[in-house]
């Protein structure tokens, strides 16, 4: 029996962008490049539609990003990185 399952990928990214408008744009291009040269995703999992929006953090969102860094270890950028 063969049966049709509705997806969503849900996932939350931090933009560098001077508006709203524009981290949506860069956000859903990236997205689109990615999807597009997945033949897994294409061809397997039929992506078809991406949608999201852009928010700006909340007082909640800030005081967890100054905990954040206040207990960031010194040498956690670099660990981070890739090579």
């Amino acid at each position: 029996m063969i049966f049709k399952v509705h997806w969503i990928i849900n996932g939350l990214a931090e933009i560098e962008a001077e508006s709203k408008e524009e981290a949506e744009i860069k956000m859903k291009e990236s997205l689109e490049d990615y999807v597009k040269n997945s033949d897994q995703l294409m061809d397997k999992f039929i992506a078809q539609t991406i949608q999201g929006t852009a928010l700006q953090p909340g007082t909640d969102d800030k005081k967890t990003n100054k905990k954040d860094e206040k207990n960031k270890k010194p040498n956690d950028d670099e660990s981070n990185k890739k090579t």
